[in-house]
């Protein structure tokens, strides 16, 4: 489990993210077997997007500016 530094670094992600010029979102699920999956996605007005995954909310973060 992350503490406050895991929401400072999705802070940090997304302003990142927004200040390169994306949009992003990021919403939890609940999988077919009954665990919580985060799911992010960054896109821009050309017609980039990149959606990721993942069992942890700072994970799926920090995946999505890997692949951006």
């Amino acid at each position: 489990m992350h503490t406050g530094g895991g929401r400072l670094q999705r802070f940090r992600i997304a302003d990142n993210l927004s200040k390169g010029g994306w949009s992003w979102g990021c919403v939890s699920a609940i999988d077919s077997s009954g665990r919580t999956i985060w799911i992010v996605d960054g896109h821009r007005d050309n017609g980039k997007r990149f959606v990721v995954h993942a069992e942890e909310k700072l994970t799926a973060f920090i995946e999505l500016e890997w692949a951006i």
